[in-house]
């Protein structure tokens, strides 16, 4: 344990997000994503929801504000207007660590082969279908 992280940010996950530069774009899939098989770099973390892995990740890593959509998320059924409880969830979550962010649907394909360029995928336990988010590394500007 250490001081000011949240707990879920176990020593891998804090490995990956450190070693992560900027624009690079990591992936919280849920337990039914085939994480094993797309994953370039896999961080497990069963039994932990995509929405708590969420708000972790965003407490240390900013997203990219150099670009138009730094978070993506799919089309449940491919239906980009399709708004699914766990959507919601992420949209609540992004706010809450960054304010001027948004989240951007990608249909079909797109999200999926956008999962597999990512530089790692986290492995929730999320049950909810379509519990999938990618995130956009930013910078930590100096003071």
């Amino acid at each position: 344990m250490l001081k000011g992280l949240n707990p879920l940010l176990g020593p891998e996950l804090l490995k990956v997000l450190r070693a992560m530069g900027h624009g690079d774009e990591i992936a919280i899939v849920d337990g039914n994503y085939p994480a094993d098989t797309d994953a370039k770099r896999l961080v497990r973390a069963d039994g932990i929801s995509a929405t708590d892995l969420l708000d972790a990740i965003l407490s240390v890593m900013p997203l990219d504000e150099m670009v138009p959509d730094c978070a993506f998320r799919p089309a449940a059924y491919n239906d980009p207007k399709r708004m699914e409880p766990v959507f919601a969830d992420f949209e609540v979550i992004v706010k809450k660590w960054e304010p001027k962010s948004h989240i951007t649907t990608l249909v079909g394909a797109d999200f999926y082969n956008r999962v597999k360029g990512c530089y790692a995928i986290v492995a929730s336990s999320e049950a909810r279908l379509y519990g999938n988010i990618i995130l956009k590394k930013g910078v930590i500007h100096p003071k």
